[in-house]
Formats: C-alpha cells, structure tokens, sequence
C-alpha cells in the first residue's frame, strides 16, 4: 500500500471516528473496526498508537 493510500486510510477512519462520536451507529461501529483491521493488515501497526504519537 502506498503512503497516500495510508493517509486516505486514516483520513477515513478519523472522519469516521467523529462521526461515529456524534451518533453512536452501529454501521459506524463495523466501519471503524473494518478500517483499523485493514490498518494493522497493512502496516502491522495499530492506527490508535499511530495517531497517539502524531499528536
């Protein structure tokens, strides 16, 4: 997977992520976990502590 495609990849999940903080769906809930899986797929890495030690 290239690099833009990770950053997509978590564009999408934290797009995801504050939505699904707004509304609690359930859909929301399976995307978000689809996404870190594919995430950790990828990178072998989970995308929570990337983005813990982005910021």
């Amino acid at each position: 997977m290239k690099k833009s495609e990770l950053r997509r990849l978590v564009a999408e999940y934290k797009e995801t992520k504050l939505r699904f903080s707004k509304s609690n769906n359930i859909k929301l809930n399976e995307q978000l976990k689809q996404l870190e899986h594919r995430y950790h797929h990828e990178t072998g890495r989970t995308i929570k502590s990337d983005l813990e030690e982005i910021t």
